[in-house]
């Protein structure tokens, strides 16, 4: 057949690239690391970092990082696993795997992969084992600081002797992984534009996603549409810790659309919290309060959620600390617990649907089945500017309860349906005590603070 001259120069850069002293770089079409214009990959065993070795070879693999990532190229590793540990990745550092077949097994030191400084960094389709070994302080298995465009993606973690996942600073995203780990899943301190989406979270020793801020202020990260379950608390605390998600001083943070079941402590805590939205979580299996905008926060938004099994469905608190504007609606809650986890002040309630205290709207949610309250407004002088509306409570020894201690404010309640209330529809309280018979049939006048009408009792 003869030869053009196209396929002439086709052979002959053939033959130089066997024989070429520099890796082989492979263009792809597709960039299975989400970029995108395609990138050249380097098969990891054209640098000498060869699977299932014997020996440690972290020399060899942080020799192939650097090459890889100078060159602009993912670094390819084929299916085996690689001994190694203490890697650090510089910009532009992009690994890749087989998806349930490249593992890498942590060999020793503070962390598996790190990095500080270093932007665009990209890991997908590996299985990353710490190997159970310990981590000093905060360190994550994968821990990476102040740098932007991070993604890791599709990646198994396992087996992580502290967290999983610690990120620093961090723009970028962390997306469709699977993660256990001794401490916390995901630990993220002062963000600037992070996603944490799709991710599981399966078996957590104190935390499945964290999302603090060293001083309080805009984080804006977005925790959506993540699976976590099975979070314990074996650091102990009276809530610090055995949450699913955790939200620190970190304001303009959206939590939604997550599957939650069984977290020792809360679904979704935020701590000084400011303008957080917890809309459409699905949670089941809660130790203490389910979903919680406590301390000084000022603003929160929690909408749209089903809890199934909690010692309190939904609590708005610490006015006292300056903890204040929120709307409740639409929530379904039900089958409430009249018990609290070890650790937790014996004084605290439970078994009670929602509880607020300022400057807060609860319209349109379902409450059925707490042993205690359905919904309760206030705690002794800690009540202002609340109004409770066209909820439905069924099946509570009292349906709405309010504070009428002396110094409470204001409150609205009208217009709900409370339906099987065992002791009282609707009962004035000081602190834990009952002090008044049912407002919803008499003696609500005396309480001129108090707008109580239109509620259908049955």
């Amino acid at each position: 057949m003869p030869i053009n001259r196209r396929g002439l120069f086709a052979i002959l850069a053939g033959a130089a690239s066997t024989t070429a002293a520099t890796p082989t770089l492979a263009r792809e079409t597709a960039n299975s690391i989400g970029d995108d214009a395609p990138l050249a990959r380097i098969d990891a065993t054209t640098l000498g970092l060869w699977p299932n070795a014997a020996e440690d070879q972290s020399t060899a693999f942080q020799r192939a990082i650097d090459r890889a990532a100078a060159a602009r190229a993912v670094l390819n590793l084929a299916p085996g696993f690689y001994r190694a540990g203490s890697l650090k990745l510089p910009p532009y550092a992009a690994i890749a795997g087989v998806a349930g077949a490249t593992r890498i097994l942590m060999a020793g030191g503070p962390f598996m992969l790190t990095a500080t400084g270093s932007d665009y960094i990209r890991l997908s389709g590996l299985i990353l084992d710490g190997n159970a070994i310990p981590l000093p302080g905060q360190n994550g298995l994968l821990h990476f600081a102040h740098g932007r465009f991070l993604r890791i993606a599709d990646c198994e973690i396992v087996n992580a002797g502290r967290n999983g996942v610690t990120l620093e600073a961090i723009e970028g995203e962390v997306t469709g992984n699977s993660i256990s780990a001794a401490d916390a899943a995901i630990f993220s301190l002062d963000a600037s534009g992070l996603r944490i989406a799709g991710n599981t979270v399966r078996g957590a020793g104190n935390g499945g996603i964290l999302v603090w801020r060293s001083a309080a202020g805009d984080d804006g990260t977005l925790v959506v549409d993540n699976r976590i379950e099975n979070i314990s608390n074996r650091a102990g605390g009276s809530g610090q810790y055995g949450n699913a998600i955790n939200v620190f001083r970190a304001d303009n943070v959206i939590v939604r659309g997550n599957r939650i079941r069984n977290a020792a402590f809360s679904a979704v805590r935020g701590n000084k919290a400011s303008n957080l939205q917890v809309v459409g979580n699905t949670c089941s299996g809660l130790g203490e309060v389910a979903l919680y905008a406590e301390f000084g926060f000022a603003g929160a938004v929690i909408a749209d959620n089903v809890v199934d099994g909690a010692a309190i469905g939904v609590s708005v608190t610490n006015f006292n600390e300056g903890g204040r504007l929120a709307v409740v609606h639409g929530n379904l809650i039900r089958n409430l617990v009249d018990r609290r986890p070890p650790g937790t002040d014996p004084n605290d309630g439970a078994g009670i649907g929602i509880g607020v205290e300022a400057d807060t709207a609860v319209t349109g949610n379902v409450v059925e089945n707490a042993p205690n309250i359905g919904i309760a407004a206030g705690w002794g002088r800690y009540l202002r500017d609340v109004s409770i509306s066209a909820n439905v409570i069924r099946g509570a020894d009292y349906g709405i309860a309010v504070s009428v201690a002396p110094g409470a404010g204001a409150a609205v309640i009208a217009d709900n349906l409370i339906s099987g209330a065992r002791r009282s529809a609707i009962v004035g309280m000081e602190f834990n005590k009952p002090v008044t018979g049912d407002l919803s049939q008499d003696g609500a006048g005396r309480y001129a603070q108090l707008s109580i009408g239109g509620n259908r009792v049955r």
